[in-house]
C-alpha cells in the first residue's frame, strides 16, 4: 500500500475490544479499560495491511530502507505478562525505495523450523551489514524454553537467511539491536524483563524462583535491571567479550531505580548517534513509553532525558530510529488494524533532533475526550 504517514484516521474504540488509553498494569488490563465509546485519532497509518507486523527494525542498505519486523499471528495462549500470546514463528523482510513509495514485501526469510535449537517465540529481530554480508539477529526460546539469541546470514538484505546451528554462546533474553560505531566496531544490545526473562539472569546464571514474570525483579529502591551490551566478533557471529551492563542514570547521576516505572528499562534497546551524542532509547513496558538517555560512548553510562514516543494503542511499544536521505525517522507499531495486543501493525513518523540535543516528543494518539498525552 502507499505510505501515508501524515493522514489521520478516526476509529471507534469499544469496551472489551481494545484500549485506546493504555494503563499501568498487566497486559489483560489494557483490554478492559474502556468504560464508554471514545474516538481516537491516529497520527500515522499502518505501512502494511495484509499481515500483522511488530517491533520494526529499520536500516538503510543499498540506498533503501529495509524493515525487519516480527510477524504476529493468531494465538490461543492466555494474554498475560508472560508474553506467551506473542507466538511468532517466522520473519519477513520489507523495503522502501522512498518515503512515498509502496512497501515491498520480500516474503518469508527465516522460519522457526529452520532453526534447529529453537522451540518457539521468534520475537523482535534486528539486522546488520558487514563486507557485503547481512546478518539477522533474533531471539527464540530453546528446547528448555529459555530465551537465546540466534544469528542467520545472507548475501542479500532481503534474504533469505541461513541460521547458524547454535545460538550465540553466552546469549540470553531477547530484543537484540546492533549498532555500528564510526570506527567500524559493532555492538549488540539486548534484554527485556518479565516475559523476556532478563530478571532471571541477575546472578549470571538462569535462576527462576517463581513462575510469574515478576518473581526475580529487584526491590523498588534497588537499581533497575540493566540492559546488556557486548562487542561482536569480526565474523559477526559471537560475542567478542563478556556482556556488560548498560547503566542508565538519572539527572543526579544515580542509577534509575527499579520502582521508577516511568524511566526504568523494560525492553527494546536501540542506539543511534547524532551530532556526536549517543542516544540509547528503550521501552518502559508497563508505562508504555519509548524514552531515551544520552552518553558519550556506546557503553554508556547514559543519562535519562525524556520521552520520545508516548503510549500507542496496545500494550507494547517498540521502535527503531534511522536516518534516510537527511531525515530521521522512528518506526514503531500499534494495534490499529486488529485491536488485539498481540496482532500489531508497523508505522513510521519523522523524528526531530532539536538544536539543544533533545528529541521532540511524539504523540501517536489523540482523543475527543480524556486525552492523556498532554
Amino acid at each position: 500500500m502507499k505510505l501515508n504517514s501524515l493522514i489521520s484516521l478516526f476509529t471507534i474504540c469499544t469496551l472489551g475490544l481494545y484500549s485506546c488509553n493504555p494503563s499501568q498494569g498487566d497486559q489483560n488490563s489494557n483490554d478492559e479499560t474502556m468504560t464508554s465509546e471514545e474516538t481516537v485519532e491516529f497520527l500515522d497509518q499502518p505501512l502494511l495491511t495484509d499481515l500483522y507486523t511488530a517491533d520494526p527494525s529499520a536500516h538503510v542498505f543499498d540506498g533503501k530502507i529495509f524493515i525487519y519486523p516480527s510477524h504476529d499471528i493468531e494465538s490461543s495462549a492466555k494474554n498475560d505478562d508472560s508474553g506467551d500470546q506473542y507466538d511468532m514463528k517466522d520473519y519477513h523482510v520489507f523495503s522502501l525505495d522512498g518515503i512515498e513509495n509502496e512497501v515491498v514485501n520480500h516474503g518469508k526469510v527465516l522460519d522457526l523450523d529452520d532453526v534447529k535449537w529453537a522451540k518457539k517465540q521468534m520475537w523482535a529481530p534486528d539486522a546488520a551489514e558487514k563486507d557485503g554480508k547481512y546478518y539477522l539477529y533474533f531471539p527464540a526460546k530453546d528446547k528448555e524454553e529459555i530465551f537465546r539469541l540466534g544469528v542467520a546470514v545472507s548475501d542479500n538484505p532481503a534474504g533469505p537467511f541461513e541460521p547458524q546451528p547454535e545460538p550465540i554462546k553466552g546469549s540470553f533474553s531477547m530484543d537484540p539491536a546492533v549498532y555500528q560505531d564510526d570506527d567500524g566496531t559493532y555492538y549488540i544490545y539486548w534484554g527485556g524483563i518479565w516475559g523476556g526473562q532478563l530478571q532471571k539472569w541477575r546472578t549470571g546464571k538462569y535462576l527462576s524462583t517463581g513462575d510469574d514474570p515478576f518473581s526475580d525483579e529487584p526491590a523498588d529502591h534497588e537499581p533497575a535491571i540493566a540492559p546488556k551490551v557486548a562487542k561482536l566478533t569480526e565474523d559477526m557471529l559471537e560475542f567478542a567479550e563478556n556482556p556488560k551492563d548498560v547503566l542508565i542514570l538519572d539527572k543526579n547521576g544515580e542509577p534509575i531505580k527499579a520502582g521508577d516505572h516511568e524511566k526504568r528499562f523494560f525492553e527494546a534497546s536501540w542506539l543511534h548517534k547524532h551530532n556526536g551524542i549517543y542516544y540509547f532509547s528503550y521501552s518502559t513496558g508497563d508505562t508504555h513509553n519509548i524514552v531515551y538517555a544520552t552518553g558519550d560512548n556506546p557503553y554508556g553510562p547514559f543519562t535519562y532525558q525524556g520521552v520520545i514516543l508516548h503510549p500507542v494503542q496496545g500494550w507494547t511499544n517498540h521502535h527503531s530510529i534511522v536516518e534516510f536521505r537527511g531525515q530521521w525517522y522512528i518506526f514503531y507499531h500499534d494495534t490499529q488494524l486488529s485491536g488485539k495486543n498481540y496482532l500489531r501493525n508497523i508505522k513510521m513518523h519523522k523524528l526531530e533532533h532539536r538544536e539543544d540535543g533533545s528529541i521532540a516528543p511524539i504523540y501517536p494518539l489523540s482523543y475527543d475526550k480524556n486525552y492523556r498525552n498532554k
